[in-house]
């Protein structure tokens, strides 16, 4: 096919995809009387955002319609949305979904958006295996949290007592302030995930990624990594399940428009301030592994990844695995 004819078909498969969204969105147009959008879709400054951010740029390109997505950048200004009541779905690691669920809070997991997006990058140029770790501080965001669960399993199963062969620093309590910190040299080895593993890596050009912890877990561990949790209110879902059916379909197609053409991805990312360039954008969207599957098709993927939590720690997902009506049918 000559190069003429393979961008004609280029910006057709563009075109479907765009009218897909439209089409699947603006059948539940309306707001409330306040003119405010009268659902809310909560969503995470990273990989989740960047999966939905064709349907994200429709819904603005859609006056009067009646969902919004307030992008954030921390997952506790979501659980606080949840917890407060203003975020009808939301997206949260699936850990802590587990624990909000498990404490009663009435949403359901309804898919995946995000399949492993973790690195352990750095300007430490003389670690290349994991024994190479030993003795090492290694800076990591937030105890407790995914990242470092992850990175204290993967080190175990790799030989290393974390709490001795390792000095596990969380002097950077945010993604934000952990990426900057690598970025200038003050954290030599850091756990990032993307899109910020990208924005350092090119801003940085001594910084490298030195494992994905997404291949590294699948070395050890026949389990997919469900990370990412899109969740939804459960009398939402019960009375309106046409939206939800909705959401899923357009949320699903701009995943896939997004691993189809992450340039003009990209540009739609930096245009609503995920990140600041395009060529990082364009760069991260292969490594956020965005694919967004329906919960109730991985159901035991879900429950398997988070027993790996559990047996470490039961608060790390709120004490018990959460029962079958964790998840969306």
């Amino acid at each position: 096919m000559d190069s003429f004819a393979s961008g004609i078909c280029n910006m057709i498969r563009k075109l479907l995809y765009l009218a897909i969204i439209i089409l699947l969105l603006p059948a539940c147009r309306g707001r409330n009387e306040g003119g405010h959008a009268e659902f809310t879709i909560a969503a995470l400054k990273g990989p989740s955002a960047m999966g939905m951010i064709r349907l994200i740029d429709s819904l603005n390109s859609s006056p009067g319609h009646p969902v919004e997505v307030q992008i954030l950048n921390e997952p506790l200004q979501v659980r606080k949305m949840m917890l407060d009541g203003t975020a009808d779905f939301a997206i949260l690691p699936t850990t802590m979904a587990s624990i909000l669920y498990n404490k009663g809070l009435k949403y359901k997991l309804i898919g995946i958006p995000c399949w492993g997006t973790l690195y352990l990058a750095g300007s430490d140029t003389l670690v290349s295996s994991w024994e190479d770790l030993r003795n090492k501080r290694i800076y990591v965001m937030a105890r407790g949290m995914t990242p470092d669960v992850m990175f204290r399993h993967l080190l175990g199963r790799n030989g290393l007592d974390p709490g001795r062969d390792v000095i596990l620093d969380y002097s950077f309590p945010t993604h934000i302030d952990l990426a900057n910190a690598v970025a200038a040299g003050q954290a030599p080895l850091g756990i990032l995930s993307e899109p910020l593993a990208s924005l350092v890596t090119l801003k940085n050009r001594d910084i490298r990624i030195i494992f994905n912890l997404e291949k590294e877990w699948s070395l050890k561990e026949d389990i997919e990594i469900t990370e990412t949790a899109f969740l939804g209110r459960e009398n939402i879902l019960r009375h309106k399940p046409d939206l939800v059916e909705r959401i899923i379909k357009s949320y699903t197609y701009s995943s896939e428009w997004v691993n189809r053409y992450p340039d003009s991805a990209a540009i739609l990312i930096v245009k609503y301030g995920i990140l600041p360039d395009t060529a990082v954008a364009a760069h991260a969207i292969p490594g956020s592994n965005l694919r967004f599957v329906r919960a109730a098709e991985k159901e035991c993927e879900i429950e398997d990844y988070l027993n790996v939590f559990y047996k470490l720690n039961p608060d790390i997902i709120g004490g018990k695995l959460p029962d079958e009506n964790f998840i969306y049918r």
